[in-house]
C-alpha cells in the first residue's frame, strides 16, 4: 500500500485558518509520520455540483487555496516570486494578442463536469466578464490553459494534463521553470494529448484561438532570467 508523509514542525505551511485550527493541538517538535493511502475505489469523490454548493454555502471559503481534481479537494501549491512574475508576463503578452471576443482569466475556476474544477494560472476564455457572473467557464469556453510549473511540475504534467485532455481543452501549455522550457500540448484525441512540443529559450510558441494564429510568444520573454 502506498503512503504519504506529513511534516509537522516549525516550518510547516498552514494554508488557511481552517488548517491552522486543525493542527493547533499538535506539538511543533513532532517528527514526520506516514499515513496509508486508501485504494482509489475507497475514496469518496465529490461532484463539481456538490463542491460549488459547499463554496456557495460558506462551508469552503472562496479564498481557501484548494481546487477540485478528480473529485478530491487538494491544496494548491504555494507560489514563489518567479511563478507569480511569469504568470503576470503571460497575462500581459496574451492580452495584447488575443482577438476581440476573448479575455484572460488568472487563477480562476474552470468547471469541468463531473469531478473537476481546477484553477489554472492562466486561461483564455470566450466573451467578457459579464458572461460569467452566474457561472464559471466550462471546456467549451476555453481556448488555452497555462500552468506555470516548478513545485507543481509533476501534478501539471500528470493529473492536470489528463483532466484538461479529457475535457477537450484545445491547447495546454506548461511553462516549466525547472527545465526552462515550454511544453505545448494541443489537439486532444480520445481524451488524451499526443506527445507535447517542447520549446526552449531560442523558440517561440503560436497562440492559436479557434484555429486562428493570433500571434507568437518568445519563450525567452516569458521565462525568468537564468
Amino acid at each position: 500500500m502506498s503512503s504519504f508523509k506529513i511534516w509537522v514542525g516549525p516550518s510547516s505551511f498552514v494554508p488557511s485558518q481552517r488548517g491552522a485550527n486543525a493542527m493547533s493541538t499538535i506539538a511543533p517538535t513532532q517528527p514526520a509520520f506516514s499515513l496509508p493511502l486508501p485504494a482509489p475505489e475507497e475514496v469518496f469523490r465529490i461532484t463539481v455540483d456538490r463542491y460549488d454548493r459547499m463554496v456557495e454555502s460558506g462551508l469552503l471559503g472562496e479564498d481557501d487555496p484548494i481546487e477540485l481534481l478528480n473529485g478530491v479537494m487538494v491544496w494548491k501549491m504555494p507560489k514563489k516570486p518567479k511563478h507569480s512574475t511569469v504568470s503576470r508576463r503571460c497575462e500581459r503578452m496574451i492580452e495584447r494578442l488575443i482577438p476581440p471576443g476573448w479575455h484572460v482569466r488568472k487563477e480562476e475556476p474552470v468547471r469541468i463536469p463531473d469531478y473537476d474544477e481546477p484553477e489554472p494560472d492562466i486561461a483564455v476564455v470566450r466573451g467578457d466578464d459579464n458572461l460569467y457572473e452566474d457561472r464559471h467557464p466550462g471546456p467549451g469556453d476555453v481556448a488555452l490553459i497555462i500552468e506555470v510549473a516548478e513545485s507543481s511540475l509533476l501534478r501539471d504534467r500528470g493529473e492536470k494534463r489528463e483532466i484538461y485532455a479529457r475535457a477537450g481543452i484545445p491547447a495546454y501549455w506548461i511553462i516549466n521553470l525547472v527545465d526552462r522550457q515550454l511544453e505545448s500540448h494541443s489537439r486532444p484525441t480520445g481524451g488524451a494529448y499526443p506527445p507535447p512540443t517542447v520549446l526552449g529559450v531560442a523558440d517561440s510558441v503560436e497562440l492559436i484561438i479557434e484555429g486562428y494564429v493570433a500571434g507568437r510568444i518568445a519563450v525567452a520573454d516569458v521565462l525568468p532570467k537564468p
